[in-house]
């Protein structure tokens, strides 16, 4: 028996030593930098129907984190409604200032950052979504867009601010979470005529709607997202701008908690203006207010395609679900 007790004792102080020196190690390492990617680019041509479709995607993917209300432009800012777990982490300028800002990237730098999440210095960017499954033409439209002539991506010498992680996101970042290798075939959207596969790519690779969707931000899967927990269930734990926890809706079919009892219509109205069959959604669900009636469509017939979770929301006037 005592040598048994002696086993375990040893057992448990060998643990908690690892715990300690992991401890130390994340510490000391912080969020870790990687090797900046190099993808196979060619030459964007900043076409006026990229520019069009890049504004549009950029305001969609880009504007809630990086545009500043005040000045109209992509130059960065504290995310408030970002869980305080995290500690404080700040977007950064993406405007065409050559120091603070994108002016002096390389389309292959812009675009493996876009793919990746790691950036030109090879640090990763911890919070900012990566377009793994986004189309290259999506892809290049965004770039296009930000070396446009737009107003809101002129040179803007705001400087980025340095991030101030916690402890938590700085072991998430050595452990779960990390950046999306570039893809390693061309990677093209279906047609919008094929309105299932769109409204898949549109959910997954362009406007990433399952990342608040599903059920945790830390075990959503970026590479195969229909393995993310709870995918496309609700009940993510968002903040809005007061700090308040706001629980994502279930945007599967199921008819009584998720969005199976709408209307096609009933769904572009809450996508475009943020009225649904149940009251106005909640910050920070942002208005598609330049969605086209094919992403509509798609977006409808592919949600309601999906296997559906049945997961009551605040936002269908009951608690949410444990």
């Amino acid at each position: 028996m005592r040598k048994a007790l002696r086993i375990v004792g040893l057992l448990v102080g060998l643990v908690v030593l690892a715990g300690a020196g992991f401890a130390v190690f994340v510490s000391a390492r912080g969020i870790p930098s990687y090797t900046s990617p190099k993808p196979a680019v060619a030459a964007i041509e900043a076409t006026p129907t990229r520019i069009e479709l890049g504004e549009k995607l950029t305001l969609a993917a880009c504007g809630d984190c990086h545009l500043n209300r005040e000045t109209n432009k992509y130059s960065g800012h504290l995310l408030q409604d970002l869980t305080p777990d995290f500690g404080k982490v700040y977007s950064a300028n993406i405007t065409q200032d050559r120091a603070h800002g994108i002016g002096a990237w390389t389309d292959q730098e812009l675009v493996g950052l876009l793919r990746t999440g790691i950036g030109r210095d090879g640090r990763y960017r911890v919070i900012m979504p990566s377009f793994a499954l986004m189309s290259d033409e999506d892809v290049a439209s965004i770039v296009a867009f930000l070396r446009s002539g737009s107003p809101q991506v002129q040179a803007d010498a705001t400087p980025s601010h340095s991030q101030e992680p916690s402890f938590l996101l700085k072991a998430l970042t050595n452990t779960v979470m990390k950046p999306t290798p570039l893809p390693a075939a061309p990677v093209l959207a279906p047609a919008p005529t094929e309105a299932v596969a769109y409204g898949r790519y549109l959910v997954v690779g362009r406007y990433k709607c399952y990342e608040c969707h599903s059920k945790d931000f830390k075990s959503n899967n970026p590479l195969e997202p229909e393995k993310s927990d709870g995918y496309l269930g609700g009940g993510n734990r968002l903040l809005n701008m007061q700090g308040q926890t706001v629980v994502s809706r279930n945007i599967t079919g199921d008819a009584d908690t998720g969005i199976g009892d709408w209307s096609e219509a009933q769904f572009g109205q809450a996508l475009r203006f943020g009225t649904t069959p149940h009251g106005p959604l909640n910050y920070p669900m942002p208005k598609y207010s330049r969605l086209d009636d094919a992403e509509i469509h798609a977006l409808f017939a592919y949600l309601q395609s999906v296997p559906k979770l049945k997961n009551v929301t605040p936002e269908d006037g009951a608690v949410a679900a444990k």
